[in-house]
């Protein structure tokens, strides 16, 4: 398929080829290991090459600390990757950005970057419609009805406080700044859709159980009313602003592309050993001064500081001495729920570059969306599941393939997708927090202990936890703290 090293995750399918797994990516790092002996002393071990993990050790190694970075992966990116496929970027995990994200538009700025950035959405093309299968039927509208459609339910969906979160929610980087918000800290998604029930139409309630569910990759039961508020909030209380935010602009190069010039920034240096394909079993930080770090191989390593960055989902699988505080332990065993199947698909017919469809509640895929063009002229589809009527796409690719085809009739070419849910690093996509889960434990989750801290954009500060954007914060912020401590970067100068 390509020259370019194939990572030993993911999966691809074709008529003639069959399912094959692993797939080719511009993140897998060769060779897997810089580190030529345990016996070193680095001044900070990062564990977690997603884009926390990143840009902790590009801000550690430039303000120059002796950084290793370890992970269990054969690629750098985490929860977000690309995988390079005949010419063509196919997102696995984190796809969107935008510029209402200052962490990661800065970090675009900051590479040259701003030109890599496409629409996903293109409406030039014949198929220039959206397909509405639900429980009431099936039909299709334009984009302007689906928008208005959307906007009109999304409205009453947030509107607690009869000005559309806007009062209860008025800084989404200080989610409760008004308290009133903690009133529906426990509310679920169907909770909330309860309440509005008797104002929402067929097709309303379908439209936000599709969409959220889109967002959260859970059940309408166990996802977070609380989350969705956030999120809203950070897209500007406004529904096409919001969507513009998550699933329009992406990078025409992939996210793997990105994630090297973080690695690559680090690399030049010389400040930075790592280690691939190097699970992490056991930390050690009973002293404020010298912290342990034992992987699955046997090998250990010493340094003054350790930033974790494993996902919440996976953070009870390493062993901490002194053991996790409660609270993180009970909450990486209670989990998140976001169990998003996401599956690409290559379409041979060029003019459905203009679709998008929903099929809910009765497939085991619920929104579709043509998302660009193959070097080959084909279209490229992406389509996302969730925990309600869930499906492992590489169990059963025939029923994967009728899944794509329940949206609308399709020339299926190859399908390419990563299973999340088995992710042994991750368990899960994109942080969603089950009712009552934020407030329980998010103070837990981001406190340090001893020598360790915690980053990961599962518990990042700010409005867009859970994305790209969140996890450079979080990246960025235990670095800073790092360097503080050890006392190196910029002084400040008396005058």
């Amino acid at each position: 398929m390509t020259d370019i090293a194939t990572s030993s995750e993911g999966w691809h399918w074709a008529p003639d080829g069959g399912l094959v797994a692993g797939i080719p990516s511009k993140g897998v790092i060769q060779p897997p290991q810089s580190v030529t002996s345990s016996d070193a002393m680095f001044d900070v071990i990062v564990i977690g090459a997603g884009y926390t993990g990143l840009t902790a050790t590009r801000d550690l190694t430039t303000s120059g600390l002796k950084t290793l970075l370890l992970e269990g992966r054969d690629r750098i990116g985490g929860r977000t990757w690309s995988s390079n496929i005949d010419g063509y970027p196919y997102e696995m995990g984190g796809t969107w950005v935008h510029w209402f994200q200052p962490h990661v538009y800065r970090e675009l700025s900051r590479y040259g970057m701003i030109n890599e950035l496409v629409h996903s959405t293109d409406y030039s093309k014949r198929h220039n419609y959206f397909s509405f299968a639900t429980s009431s039927g099936r039909r299709t509208m334009s984009h302007e009805e689906e928008d208005e459609l959307f906007s009109r339910a999304m409205q009453k969906f947030v509107n607690v406080d009869g000005d559309f979160g806007k009062t209860v929610m008025p800084f989404p980087f200080n989610a409760y700044w008004n308290k009133d918000v903690l009133k529906y800290a426990d509310l679920s998604v169907a909770d909330r859709i309860a309440q509005i029930r008797h104002d929402l139409s067929e097709d309303e309630r379908h439209a936000i159980e599709s969409f959220v569910l889109l967002c959260s990759g859970g059940t309408a039961q166990n996802s977070a009313f609380l989350d969705f508020l956030r999120w809203w909030a950070a897209g500007n209380y406004d529904y096409r602003t919001l969507l513009d935010t998550i699933i329009v602009f992406k990078l025409k190069c992939g996210q793997s592309e990105f994630a090297l010039r973080f690695f690559k920034e680090a690399l030049a240096t010389r400040n930075l050993s790592y280690s691939f394909k190097t699970a992490v079993a056991k930390v050690d930080s009973t002293t404020d001064a010298l912290v342990r770090v034992t992987t699955r191989d046997g090998r250990q390593f010493r340094a003054k500081r350790v930033i974790c960055t494993a996902p919440l989902n996976v953070l009870r699988k390493i062993a901490f001495n002194p053991p996790l505080l409660a609270e993180k332990r009970e909450a990486s065993e209670l989990k998140h729920v976001n169990q998003c199947v996401k599956v690409h698909a290559e379409i041979k017919d060029p003019e459905m570059r203009s679709w998008s469809g929903v099929t809910y509640p009765n497939n085991k895929l619920v929104i579709g969306l043509a998302d660009g063009k193959t070097p080959a002229g084909y279209t490229h589809c992406v389509f996302f599941g969730c925990d309600d009527n869930h499906i492992h796409a590489d169990d059963d690719i025939d029923e994967t393939l009728k899944a794509v085809k329940e949206f609308a009739p399709m020339d299926v070419n190859r399908l390419v997708f990563h299973n999340w849910s088995k992710d042994e690093f991750a368990e899960g996509a994109w942080v969603w927090y089950r009712p009552g889960m934020e407030v329980k434990y998010l103070d837990a989750l981001r406190r340090r202990q001893n020598a360790v801290l915690f980053a990961n954009s599962d518990w990042a500060a700010g409005g867009w936890r859970s994305f790209i954007d969140g996890a450079i914060q979080s990246g960025t912020e235990a670095a800073l703290t790092v360097r503080g401590e050890l006392q190196v970067g910029p002084r400040a100068t008396h005058l």
